[in-house]
């Protein structure tokens, strides 16, 4: 099917359209997966899954020791120079390596604790070993990812996430039909495997004229390069799940783990349509902002990103909140206390990507400082506010906490990197 003119002649739009295609397809496969969940495990299955997701989130950041927007970054600098592409993936395999066997030998010893953690019980212990022998996969899948984004290759990576998403659907669905809460986690852990054997297909010819696998060496070139985006992602990737986790704990120990299983079941919703966002993060926002060296420039192109995004997104929430009482019956039936959650969550989400658009200079520039810091104050913001909000508003309360956590962000990260502009200057 052949795009429009103004999609064509527009990167941001060809970008968008190719992800709004992926997504929607996404949307219909994970509703009915939510759908069988919610019917087959509750709330509470809803909540345990939530968090099973929360530990692979932790595992994709640790196991590759967080370098996946350092490999975006620097990929999409040096695409044309071989000799610093073989630098930069050397160093990464040294990273990936020690990542995958530190966070796979804590994982085995710990499963038990794990188990016990997640699931009140020691019935899941040997479903975490047998995730720890994944871990390497994990990590080398997140490493190709980087490549694939820092290359723009938005077409293939629309093919690989569309391909990839519906293999791990099939396989979730079946462990669910089983009845089998074990064989789903493990489902949930395989993906990762299941879109690296993807990207080996679709993107495995180009991949090969930019990393030359027989060169690779153990050197450690870019050593500082990429810990500064190990720094970053332990930040913005490990400690959010982790608070992610305690806040499910913290709804489950003040009112219950229904009322846990309504926040999660929301917070689900919203990471699968902010996805239509994260792809033209890394596409092209990262590689876009990492050449543009001017106050100017940034500014234009910062109004550019928000004129194309902002309205589509914008008017995809609004159609998110006017049928919110339809997604409940038809997903999540019986989660009847769901629908206050909607209002505050999407006009945070609405605020987080006005945000997190302008945040991705911090990541393109390297900024580690300034990343740190804004990512430490909005995180600390949302569990304070989260403790305080829970006793006044309940469950509500977290959404509420969500909201104003990234109000407070969007403030602090403005004045922040159009300073930066003044102090480069």
């Amino acid at each position: 099917m052949k795009l429009p003119g103004f999609i064509r002649n527009n990167i941001i739009l060809k970008i968008t359209s190719l992800n709004a295609f992926v997504i929607a397809i996404r949307l219909v496969i994970s509703g009915f997966t939510q759908w069988l969940l919610a019917i087959t495990f509750g709330e509470a299955g809803i909540a345990r899954i939530g968090q099973v997701r929360n530990i692979m989130g932790m595992l994709t950041s640790i196991s590759s020791l967080g370098i996946f927007n350092g490999i975006v970054k620097y990929v999409a600098e040096h695409k044309n120079n071989k000799t610093e592409l073989s630098k930069l993936f050397s160093t990464a395999t040294v990273f990936i390596t020690i990542g995958s066997f530190i966070s796979g030998v804590v994982l085995f010893f710990c499963a038990d604790h794990f188990s016990e953690i997640l699931f009140k019980s020691n019935d899941f212990t040997f479903v975490f070993r047998v995730i720890a022998f994944i871990v390497p996969f994990i990590a080398l899948n997140r490493a190709l990812y980087g490549v694939l984004n820092g290359l723009s290759e938005y077409k293939n990576y629309a093919r690989i996430e569309l391909i990839s998403y519906l293999l791990s659907a099939v396989l979730f669905v079946a462990a669910l039909y089983n009845g089998n809460l074990e064989a789903a986690i493990l489902a949930i852990a395989i993906a990762p495997v299941i879109q690296l054997g993807v990207i080996i297909i679709v993107f495995g010819k180009v991949l090969k004229r930019y990393v030359d696998f027989k060169k690779l060496t153990l050197s450690l070139d870019y050593r500082n390069s990429l810990l500064a985006f190990t720094l970053m992602s332990f930040v913005s990737t490990f400690l959010l799940n982790y608070i992610e986790l305690n806040v499910i704990s913290l709804i489950e120990n003040k009112i219950n783990i229904n009322e846990a299983g309504y926040w999660t079941a929301v917070s689900f919703i919203s990471k699968n349509y902010m996805v239509f966002a994260s792809g033209l993060f890394t596409l092209y926002v990262i590689p876009r902002f990492a050449n543009i060296h001017t106050k100017e420039a940034f500014k234009n192109e910062v109004f550019n990103i928000y004129k194309t995004i902002l309205p589509i997104f914008g008017l995809g929430m609004i159609l998110v909140y006017l049928l919110r009482h339809v997604i409940i019956d038809v997903i999540y039936p019986d989660f009847k206390g769901m629908a206050p959650l909607f209002k505050w969550q999407l006009l945070g989400d609405f605020v987080r990507l006005c945000s997190l658009i302008i945040a991705h200079q911090f990541l393109a520039k390297r900024q580690v400082k300034s990343f740190v810091i804004t990512e430490i104050i909005s995180l600390v913001l949302f569990y304070v506010l989260t403790i305080l909000f829970l006793n006044y508003f309940n469950t509500e309360g977290v959404v509420i906490a969500h909201l104003v956590r990234y109000v407070i962000y969007l403030i602090l990260v403005s004045i922040l990197i159009f300073r930066s502009f003044k102090s480069s200057k």
